[in-house]
């Protein structure tokens, strides 16, 4: 029986899309700047380097 290969993401892409989708619910304007680092880390649960990933993986 063969194995399926599962594909995760990493956290920082976890985190890029769900700074994407607040920023088209409306909770970030687009084109506005987002809060800073810590801002984000703390609402998002995560550290400010994983924010700083996502960050850089959205530009």
């Amino acid at each position: 029986m063969p194995i399926e290969t599962i594909q995760s993401k990493r956290l920082f892409e976890k985190i890029a899309e769900q700074i994407k989708m607040l920023i088209s619910s409306g909770e970030y304007k687009e084109g506005s700047r987002l809060p800073p680092e810590r801002d984000l880390a703390l609402q998002l649960g995560v550290s400010r380097p994983t924010v700083r990933e996502a960050m850089i993986a959205l530009e």
